[in-house]
């Protein structure tokens, strides 16, 4: 059948050498821009909601298990990224060893992913600096606080919007400028966040670890499921795979080193916060800022919450990316509308494809509430994850001889792990969440038998 044509893997790296967008990044700007995508409302806020509803002090073990999950797709990202070095990451992957129509349904999935975690963020981004700024006696008015529905008398989240376009602007004038500004903004959180750990170090209480699993191993595991959406991110280094400088070496040093730095810094604020706190305490929007205050360090708090402001803008930026490559690389094979794939003569950017997505991003954090909605970006994770595990077995099939840069180590088992987890984590997701994507993915499905599979490239 042709809606299960596949992309050639040799004419993908014919493709990967032609001019196109600007390859000016390396291994350091990959790693800084997993950084940035992951440590964001992870580390600021789902620390002490977890660790009060149901790890307790064993959020530690929460985190190591949810990260032993993301390291097992890491590795999986790392080895198709270094031989396949395309933009459009798992939708490019699937391109090659699944068939078309399952390649734009996952694009069609992951721009929804990063659509809403980008207008997500910026709402959560909002909250945080109007927070900042009521410390200085500054409010904005209740209409242009939050959008309308939330209950708060809000006509439009303005700061939402604002944030959004700013970062618009910065990524439609160059991939360049926009990894200087999110490498700048990653060594802030950084800095906050070992601030954080030496000021709280001292303040470590151990009768606070006691008991350390109050909830028991089931608590440890739930805990896992939902801290795992903490990770989210490392996977966006993959779209830009069409601007590296060396993308069979860099792309998988930047995937597994900005997930394991995440990782041990989770670790290490989770083992300080607990030690601070009791855990039962920790269930508030601002577990740090609130943990240093507890202890009386009210100063270095209002630096954290200066860091967390930083933190959550580098995630916004490379959201927004990672949401414009995958809409680039399906415009370019086709499957969606020629426009998104045209590169600006002068910043090496997808222009206008950056600014629609802009603006509809903004619409969305702007008019909308987000509760219900913002569960998909999870779902889209999983879904990703699960399909890279299965492509890599799938190549490692059909193209045992192609040359690999980097080999997941234990295949077939860390991919058969990787969907069972991913697959497990799903079906733990409300109801609610499981007809949302239904929807979606009908919509997709129209979308791809009406236009897609008559307008792409491999048709013609």
């Amino acid at each position: 059948m042709n809606i299960l044509r596949k992309k050639s893997i040799s004419e993908m790296l014919a493709q990967s050498h032609q001019k196109g967008l600007s390859r000016s990044l390396g291994a350091f700007d990959l790693t800084l821009l997993g950084i940035g995508a992951i440590i964001g409302t992870g580390i600021f806020v789902l620390t002490g909601v977890v660790a009060a509803e149901h790890a307790g002090p064993a959020l530690i073990l929460s985190f190591i298990i949810s990260g032993l999950a993301c390291a097992f797709a890491a590795f999986c990202y790392a080895e198709f990224a270094s031989t396949v070095p395309i933009a459009g990451s798992v939708y490019t992957y699937t391109y090659a060893t699944l068939g078309e129509v399952f390649a734009f349904l996952i694009g069609w999935d992951l721009m929804l992913e990063y659509l809403l975690a980008t207008s997500a963020v910026a709402t959560g981004w909002s909250a945080y600096f109007q927070s900042l700024i009521a410390g200085f006696g500054l409010h904005l008015p209740a209409a242009l606080a939050s959008a309308p529905g939330t209950g708060k008398g809000g006509i439009i989240n303005l700061p939402a919007v604002i944030i959004i376009l700013i970062i618009t602007t910065l990524l439609s004038r160059g991939i360049r400028e926009s990894a200087r500004v999110n490498n700048i903004m990653v060594f802030i959180k950084l800095a906050v966040i070992i601030l954080f750990i030496v000021a709280g170090i001292g303040y470590v209480k151990p009768d606070n670890w006691t008991p350390f699993m109050p909830f028991g191993f089931q608590g440890i595991v739930a805990g896992a499921a939902t801290v795992f959406f903490a990770y989210i991110g490392f996977d966006a280094v993959a779209t830009a795979a069409e601007e590296v400088k060396r993308p069979q070496r860099d792309l998988p040093l930047g995937i597994i080193w900005s997930l394991a730095i995440c990782t041990a810094l989770y670790i290490i604020v989770s083992l300080v916060l607990t030690g601070m706190v009791p855990f039962s305490k920790l269930n508030v929007a601002d577990p740090v800022s609130f943990a240093l205050h507890f202890v009386g360090q009210d100063s270095i708090a209002g630096l954290v919450s200066v860091g967390a402001i930083t933190g959550i803008t580098t995630v916004l930026l490379v959201m927004l990316f990672a949401q414009v490559r995958i809409s680039y690389a399906m415009s370019r094979d086709g499957l969606l509308p020629p426009v998104l794939s045209k590169v600006h003569e002068r910043f090496k950017t997808p222009f206008k494809n950056t600014w629609l997505t802009g603006f509809v991003a903004a619409g969305i954090a702007g008019f909308i509430d987000l509760t219900t909605l913002a569960h998909l970006v999870n779902m889209g994770t999983l879904s990703a994850f699960a399909l890279i595990a299965v492509a890599v077995l799938v190549l490692r099939k059909t193209h045992p001889d192609l040359k690999r840069s980097f080999k997941a180590p234990f295949v077939p088992v860390l991919p058969v792990l990787t969907v069972i987890f991913c697959v497990y984590l799903m079906i733990s997701l409300p109801a609610i969440t499981w007809i949302s994507f239904v929807i979606w993915i009908s919509i997709g499905f129209i979308i791809y038998f009406l236009y897609a599979r008559r307008s792409s490239n491999l048709n013609k």
